[in-house]
């Protein structure tokens, strides 16, 4: 996979869409919320007070607005959105060399490690929904999406009790993510196999992808390899640049 020294954005959709118009810093019910742009270069020039405001929506939303069982609305297939923009960090649209030898990796602080393909992961409990899709750029689009609750992997690795967070990393130019466990556990946490009706594809992360509606997109890993549980806040990619790193909704 091509190394990517700066952050790239690759979407077909929107290309021409002015960024700078997606930057805000609203107030809402008393929690500050940040919208910069996905995969904006200019971020890196505001890094500094966009952290500070970034560390204050991450109290406020692990804090206060989570709760784990509060449900994203989800809606009929019928109100499916015709498309859905698709984001990668590499030049082009990740693609695994053999997809048969690929296989989701579980560790770090866990009692059970684990190496599931996806048949595997096909045979496991499986959760399906369609729901709004939101992008920290402002806009959103319906889809539909079918795979394993991130609980069941919990149950069958066993985390140990000075685990706290995951970390969820891609094959997509090393690409990753971190989670509180509590997010991870959410119901409508799920690891996507499938999208509209079919399997996962390529553009929207195939084989594997982390998905919750109650998530921005940033925070939904693609392409993923492998989940590994912590005692320590894992960063992530666009998090370590100053985007919020709860990024909930």
């Amino acid at each position: 996979m091509t190394d990517i020294q700066t952050p790239r954005r690759h979407d077909a959709t929107l290309q021409d869409v002015d960024r700078r118009a997606f930057v805000k810093l609203a107030v809402a019910g008393g929690a500050a919320s940040l919208v910069t742009a996905c995969g904006w270069d200019g971020g890196r020039l505001l890094r500094p007070g966009l952290l500070d405001i970034s560390r204050v929506n991450d109290w406020v939303g692990e804090k206060i607005l989570f709760s784990p069982t509060r449900l994203a609305p989800t809606y009929s297939t019928a109100q499916r959105s015709a498309k859905l923009p698709s984001y990668f960090i590499s030049t082009m649209t990740p693609m695994l060399d053999d997809p048969a030898a690929w296989r989701l990796r579980v560790d770090g602080l866990v009692a059970q490690p684990l190496e599931l393909s996806l048949d595997d992961l096909m045979r496991l409990p499986r959760v399906s929904y369609t729901v709004k899709h939101h992008c920290v750029e402002g806009w959103s689009a319906i889809a539909s999406w079918h795979g394993v609750p991130v609980a069941a992997i919990v149950e069958r690795c066993r985390p140990l009790k000075a685990a706290r967070h995951i970390s969820f990393a891609s094959f997509d130019a090393g690409y990753s993510n971190g989670w509180d466990l509590a997010s991870a556990l959410h119901p409508q946490t799920i690891l996507a196999y499938g999208m509209n009706d079919n399997p996962l594809p390529a553009a929207h992360g195939a084989p594997l992808r982390l998905y919750s509606p109650t998530k921005l997109g940033y925070k939904l890993t693609k392409y993923l390899v492998s989940m590994t549980f912590t005692d320590t806040r894992p960063g992530g990619y666009w998090e370590d640049q100053g985007y919020p790193w709860f990024g909930g909704i």
